[in-house]
């Protein structure tokens, strides 16, 4: 616990921070999954593997990438490979997570990061896949981050670029996507989310626990779909002194995010 102040971005990467398990290979996106995952190699994750979709596995981030294909993302490496070679070790089940943001999400997990609107006629362009199509089909497990409002949180995508559940149960299976691959985790700005994925369940998002300060009614109040609200929603534990020592004085000291 810490009666420091912190922004809703710097809660954001320590509750995503948490999700890392030790020992684990993760593909990390750009931006605020860069900062979560460096610090979950300082605290809970020393010996986790990062992987950049441009062909780092294994570096040592002692200073923050700025894209997934720059110097620092093959830093110490243990291999420097090419995008091709990664994206068929995740096919071939290597890699464990990924960590993706997005433009949209909808209830069953999709991401949208190429288009709002119709794509041939949009209302905005936005970066594209890169890897993220690959990443959230591939991996094991996907942990999207996000910031939390009606604009994000849509009822139905704009553009499919990461498949989530799609429309339900057995519809990744049906598409043809590896059997086991799921999204289990969205980390928002207000809350931590999961999925209703027990026998019968219906793949929706669901509420798991809110941020300190955060009411149960401002998530919904700024979610554009019906998100499933269990009776009990626990809060998660605020940043500590050193989570927010790490990310303001190693990670980010230039505060490109924070």
């Amino acid at each position: 616990m810490t009666d420091q102040t912190y922004s809703k971005t710097e809660l954001m990467i320590c509750v995503a921070a948490r999700l890392f398990q030790d020992g684990t290979t993760a593909f990390i996106g750009t931006g605020i999954p860069m900062l979560a995952a460096m610090l979950a190699a300082k605290t809970k994750a020393p010996n986790l593997v990062p992987v950049f979709e441009f062909g780092g596995l294994g570096a040592i981030m002692e200073e923050l990438p700025r894209a997934v294909g720059e110097a620092r993302t093959f830093h110490k490496g243990l291999v420097a490979a090419g995008i091709c070679e990664l994206m068929e070790t995740a096919q071939r089940g290597f890699i464990d997570y990924g960590f993706l943001g997005g433009a949209q999400i909808d209830p069953y997990g999709n991401l949208n990061s190429v288009t709002i609107g119709d794509h041939d006629h949009p209302k905005a362009r936005l970066p594209g896949s890169g890897g993220g199509n690959d990443v959230g089909s591939q991996c094991w497990m996907t942990v999207a981050i996000m910031q939390h409002d009606k604009r994000r949180f849509v009822p139905k995508v704009d553009f499919v670029t990461t498949p989530g559940y799609l429309t339900g149960e057995l519809a990744r299976e049906n598409a043809g996507l590896p059997r086991g691959t799921r999204p289990i985790n969205v980390v928002s700005t207000l809350a931590l989310m999961d999925y209703d994925t027990r026998p019968g369940g219906s793949y929706r998002m669901r509420l798991a626990a809110t941020h300190p300060g955060v009411s149960v009614n401002e998530v919904i109040d700024n979610t554009g779909f019906e998100l499933i609200i269990p009776e009990h929603v626990p809060m998660n534990e605020p940043p500590s002194a050193e989570e927010l020592r790490l990310l303001r004085e190693e990670i980010d000291p230039e505060r490109f995010y924070i």
